[in-house]
């Protein structure tokens, strides 16, 4: 089901009315004085708009929207006779933003994801995706985010959430399987886990990608290594789905990036949940952490035994060396124009906190050296194109799907503003607070 698709239908289940709002959400220009009045109008004023295309923030601006859609935003925007106005001075409008690789479980969770601003979820493999993208497609308006999905990854093992293929003739058959469900993209990982796996052949993957390719499916590709990754570039692959942690990544490597025209997502709290519960961390005793956070995995993450055996796992200090290469390639690839993607692997596994995990990787893009701005246009617009659904989404811009968030603090002065969230929008419909 296309983006397109699914915003209408839940555009039908908000307002009953498909026909007339679709035949009047471009009916005038908000230019004009005297334009025709059509219901679910709203004007947010006197806002600071960053639009996430990462031109500078518009001081004192409006945000205009009707039906679910932007009408216009900008300093001079006339507004329709009985248009509801919002006064937003002092407030700070963005784009929803957007995961471009988390997991999804549980329908459950897409709740937590909307509630903390995420509008939009990338889930890249999982058994139970197919199922809730149908449960999401029917949910309430204003409860999930819009969700996009891989399906099972095509692995070397049979682990939860991937399908083992071992040769390039599995490969084939698996891919050709799953696009029958009609995935989002499909994805392949090449990793051994630090020698704990098999890893997938070069010819396995090269199998897997070529098919989705010629049944017109986008590739994404979970690595590790930048050899894997220049060999799943090689190979035609669209989405780096990770960071390149083992090495710098060189001029071949960006080179190959800018060929394919590829996206890369950083996922550098992943990277953190592998090592970063040797101890309890500092972010346990924020309020906006806390208020979504499940109990349970927190007192899971505190235990002393598992801290304690954390501290000492190979893995765990592997990665933990290897975050500061993450990081150096992250701002690498960032100054060489290649189109970065936020992303987190949150849900992926023990300790990667949904909703919040989102924040706080864009906290450590600012400490890699991107500027606030630049780690914006990572959760908006860089993020949309990944998931290809710019078009829609990404930016506050006419026509554009009325997703956005209103923060009571302006995240170019701290990245860590996003959390100050007053307001969240999805479809032009406020998404209800958590109940307690």
């Amino acid at each position: 089901m296309n983006s397109t698709k699914k915003f209408w239908m839940r555009s039908v289940a908000t307002l009953g009315i498909f026909l007339l709002g679709s035949l009047n959400v471009f009916a005038a220009s908000p230019e004009q004085e005297g334009e025709p009045v059509t219901h679910n109008v709203r004007a947010w004023v006197g806002a600071r708009i960053i639009d996430g295309t990462g031109k500078p923030a518009i001081e004192n601006a409006t945000l205009l929207i009707r039906d679910g859609r932007i009408v216009a935003v900008g300093t001079r925007v006339k507004l329709p006779a009985g248009a509801e106005k919002i006064d937003a001075t002092g407030k700070t409008i963005i784009p929803g933003l957007i995961n471009a690789h988390g997991h999804v479980n549980d329908v459950s969770q897409l709740g937590v994801y909307l509630r903390d601003g995420i509008t939009t979820v990338f889930s890249l493999g999982g058994d139970k995706e197919f199922a809730l993208r149908e449960q999401s497609a029917t949910a309430p308006p204003g409860t999930v985010p819009h969700l996009y999905i891989a399906g099972p990854i095509q692995d070397s093992t049979a682990i939860p959430g991937a399908v083992a293929v071992k040769t390039p003739e599995e490969a084939r058959k698996s891919v050709e399987e799953l696009i029958r469900n009609k995935p989002d993209i499909v994805k392949v990982r090449v990793d051994d886990f630090l020698g704990a796996r098999p890893k997938m052949s070069p010819e396995t993957y090269e199998a897997a990608i070529d098919e989705a390719h010629k049944n017109g499916f986008r590739t994404a590709a979970h690595v590790v290594l930048l050899d894997d990754a220049k060999g799943v570039l090689r190979a035609g692959v669209d989405y780096i789905a990770h960071s390149v942690r083992d090495r710098e990544v060189d001029e071949e490597f960006i080179a190959l990036m800018k060929k394919r025209h590829a996206f890369y997502s950083p996922t550098l709290t992943r990277e953190f949940a592998v090592f970063g519960y040797s101890e309890t961390p500092s972010f346990f005793s924020d309020p906006f952490f806390l208020k979504e956070a499940d109990p349970a995995e927190i007192a899971k993450m505190e235990d002393p035994k598992r801290q304690e055996s954390v501290a000492k796992d190979p893995g765990a200090l592997w990665y933990k060396e290897h975050l500061p290469i993450a990081m150096r390639n992250l701002k690498k690839l960032s100054d060489a124009g290649i189109v970065i993607a936020m992303g987190t692997d949150s849900g992926g596994g023990p300790g990667r906190f949904q909703g919040y995990f989102e924040h706080l990787e864009l906290e450590y893009e600012t400490k890699a050296g991107v500027t606030p701005m630049q780690a914006l246009i990572s959760a908006t617009s860089g993020a949309a194109k990944a998931v290809n659904i710019s078009q829609e989404a990404g930016t506050l811009e006419k026509g554009k799907w009325a997703d956005f968030v209103v923060l009571s603090a302006n995240p170019l002065d701290d990245i860590r503003n996003t959390r100050a969230i007053d307001s969240v929008w999805i479809g032009g419909v406020r998404v209800p607070a958590k109940k307690q």
